[in-house]
């Protein structure tokens, strides 16, 4: 997708992110993904006459710690607004929010980009109730609704009109999703509705400073779906504005299946919901222990692990990046280095032998804990050249995992350390080259490239176990 030179986008975002409570905002209907259609419901969901909300305190402890991690100031006077609007999965007619005192106001994402860092500054994070939802795809001619979600606890995250590109918009969400999955406040399942952006986008000519017209993108599902939709309507934005003609303020949704996107209504305003204090939940106060004692409980958060491993462990960049994608991974990084100070060599680990057993055996980080020591040791003995890292990785790692015992112990019993005899060693690469003479003769001839069979047939005929430089070395000289 090509921009015109002559034009900016301007974009702002708004995520919505389902909070990981077992109970909804007002009630304590749960809020399990999947369950039969309107079986998490009860009267206070359905906004029955005579039934009185009462607020989660467990989701503004939530709301208060995505805050902090991004850096928000945190109001300590809060009340919740009525915003009235009518959908048909909007059981009440009107939907439980904050308008004028989000919980948590200002902060600041950082975001990695080709052009390098940037900081997208964020307008306010605030606590409200979902809606139900309407299912389309049932019959030709009804549309069902399932209120299960209705009442769920959500923040909306909103940032300020300052991402000028799909793809820094493609980053920021993906680093909002990494950030609530880090501290544990949403499993930021894209697929189950658990987060959800919406996209507001104008564009104006590069220099200009005054805000264009804007358009909505509402709904948007996937990552991949936002990035794609920005550019469209980008795309879409400038032709109206290069034909002379008038943008209108609107409301859109995206179609993955042609990637357009088309007007569903046109765009409300503030005024247009009619915000009041809801007279039925009484304003809460935050006391400032309360906010510390929030605080403390937070983890490390990504960024900083990444910049301090860095410098205090020296592995790469790379290496930094990689290890505080999963949090899970993280913390597995942070014990073991407790128990080795051959920081690079279990950074290898973990994103090498260890990430694929983990994936394919459907086991968790959390099983390998108490196999720590047993995982420093394997890592000496790799450094020591007792063994080779392939036998290791392959077949010691798999044991231990399987019967928790020590490495050593292990490859002793299994006939697998390496062989550091030279002796032996010119045994093994003498018949590999007494039976291969024509391959000598290449090799000698100029196809050094040939070094490498050579090394795979001792590997074989050693079973894996000669040392690989006293072999490469032997096999040198020999081949001279």
């Amino acid at each position: 997708m090509t921009y015109s030179t002559k034009y900016e986008a301007v974009i702002g975002l708004e995520i919505h992110a389902q909070l990981a409570t077992d109970t909804k905002l007002f009630c304590g209907d749960a809020t399990a993904f999947g369950a039969e259609p309107n079986t998490q419901i009860s009267p206070i969901t359905l906004g029955h006459p005579g039934t009185l909300p009462k607020t989660n305190a467990k989701a503004v402890e939530y709301a208060i710690k995505m805050g902090l991690a991004c850096g928000s100031r945190i109001e300590n006077e809060n009340y919740f607004a009525r915003k009235n609007y009518f959908y048909p999965d909007l059981p009440k007619g009107y939907q439980i929010s904050q308008h004028t005192t989000p919980i948590c106001v200002g902060g600041q994402i950082l975001i990695e980009t080709t052009e390098g860092e940037k900081l997208v500054q964020l307008n306010r994070i605030h606590l409200e109730e979902d809606a139900g939802k309407s299912i389309h795809d049932l019959s030709p001619t009804h549309t069902f609704i399932d209120l299960n979600r209705a009442g769920t606890p959500l923040i909306e995250l909103v940032t300020e009109p300052c991402i000028h590109s799909a793809e820094d918009a493609f980053q920021f969400v993906t680093e909002i999703r990494k950030l609530i999955r880090w501290i544990g406040v949403c499993d930021g399942n894209m697929e189950e509705g658990s987060l959800r952006c919406d996209a507001n986008i104008s564009v104006r000519l590069k220099g200009d400073t005054k805000l264009g017209t804007r358009v909505e993108v509402k709904n948007l599902n996937s990552i991949r779906n936002i990035k794609k939709a920005i550019e469209v309507e980008i795309e879409r934005l400038i032709e109206i504005t290069e034909k002379g003609e008038k943008i209108i303020q609107q409301t859109r949704s995206f179609d993955a299946n042609n990637d357009t996107t088309f007007s569903i209504r046109d765009k409300e305003d503030a005024n247009d919901y009619r915000y009041f204090p809801d007279p039925d939940l009484a304003p809460f106060k935050l006391n400032d222990d309360y906010i510390k004692e929030i605080q403390k409980s937070l983890p490390a958060l990504p960024h900083s692990l990444k910049k301090e491993w860095k410098e205090k462990l020296g592995i790469s960049e790379y290496d930094a990046a990689q290890l505080t994608e999963d949090k899970s991974e993280s913390d597995f990084y942070a014990q073991w280095i407790q128990h080795t100070n051959q920081y690079k060599a279990a950074a290898n680990w973990i994103l090498g032998p260890l990430r694929e057993y983990i994936k394919e055996s459907s086991i968790s980080y959390q099983h390998l804990t108490p196999l720590l020591p047993y995982l420093s040791e394997l890592l000496d003995l790799v450094a020591s050249n007792q063994l080779s890292f392939s036998v290791a990785a392959n077949k010691v790692l798999p044991g231990i995992i399987t019967t928790p015992q020590s490495p050593l112990q292990y490859a002793t019993e299994n006939n697998l350390l390496q062989n550091n005899s030279e002796d032996e060693i010119s045994a093994w690469i003498d018949a590999v080259l007494a039976n291969m003479p024509e391959q000598v003769a290449a090799y000698q001839q100029g196809k050094k490239a040939l070094l490498g069979l050579f090394m795979g047939e001792v590997k074989k005929i050693s079973k894996g176990k000669a040392d690989p430089k006293i072999t490469i070395q032997l096999l040198t000289h020999k081949l001279k």
